[in-house]
């Protein structure tokens, strides 16, 4: 059964790049939940849902300016204008703002 949250996961994989694993990795969860969330067999917490979501805008803006495996590894990589953070760890912690301000940075070519 295809629910909101499946559709997003699908869009994390096809336009980030991004693993079941990563997936769980980033809301801090198992693979095999995220592959029940997919499956629509499970629903995540609202504040995971939160997560996804975020991630899921963060990813789209990313893939205005990067193929979906080098948005997967801008996502895990320690970034400079980020103070050395990753962005999935930032997504996190609720602070996707940060990360999109570097991204609107890119945006304007202030950043490459």
């Amino acid at each position: 059964m295809s629910t909101a949250v499946s559709r997003i996961i699908e869009d994390l994989r096809a336009r980030g790049g991004l693993k079941g694993a990563d997936i769980a990795n980033i809301v801090n969860t198992s693979p095999p939940t995220v592959s029940r969330w997919s499956s629509g067999k499970a629903s995540p917490p609202l504040r995971t849902q939160t997560v996804i979501a975020d991630l899921r805008y963060v990813v789209e803006r990313l893939s205005d300016f990067y193929t979906p495996d080098e948005t997967r590894l801008w996502l895990h990589a320690a970034h400079p204008l980020l103070n050395n953070d990753r962005a999935i760890d930032l997504i996190n912690t609720g602070r996707t703002e940060e990360v999109l301000a570097v991204i609107e940075r890119l945006d304007a070519g202030a950043y490459l």
